[in-house]
């Protein structure tokens, strides 16, 4: 019993460390002058500018390109390595995802930073550990 006891004693120190660190990338990124600000601590850099036609709404389906990686720069999914981009039903999304396509427009291509009560949460999510923050490179090819 004590075993089990230390072992998830280490655990909890672990993913207490890890949320740790990844709430201290979210505060430095905040520094940085290319980045801005959304709704729920949501950070983004503009890597291109779209043509600014056409706004997301909650109901939308957006066509996109992206790849969502750690701050580890793991790669946790990549639609780029696939035939087509994808296309998802906004509402369908994490939250984070979803108030940084409603500010985008078509042909936007963003960086985006999602904490982790906005993306996954305190659960983890098949390679993805609880309280990761979420990086996405995501470009906005079309609203449907």
């Amino acid at each position: 019993l004590n075993l089990r006891t230390s072992t998830r004693s280490k655990d909890m120190g672990k993913k207490q460390e890890y949320k740790l660190r990844n709430e201290e990338f979210l505060h430095n990124i905040s520094k940085k002058d290319s980045i801005k600000t959304l709704p729920h601590g949501i950070f983004y850099e503009i890597i291109k500018e779209g043509s600014g036609e056409g706004t997301v709404q909650p109901r939308s389906i957006v066509i996109c390109n992206y790849r969502g990686s750690l701050i580890s720069g793991q790669v946790f999914d990549d639609s780029w390595q696939k035939p087509t981009p994808e296309a998802f039903r906004l509402n369908e999304l994490i939250t984070g995802l979803q108030i940084a396509l409603c500010a985008m427009h078509k042909g936007d291509f963003w960086r985006i930073y999602i904490p982790y009560q906005e993306g996954y949460g305190s659960k983890r999510n098949a390679d993805i550990p609880a309280f990761s923050t979420l990086i996405f490179d995501i470009e906005l090819i079309n609203i449907a």
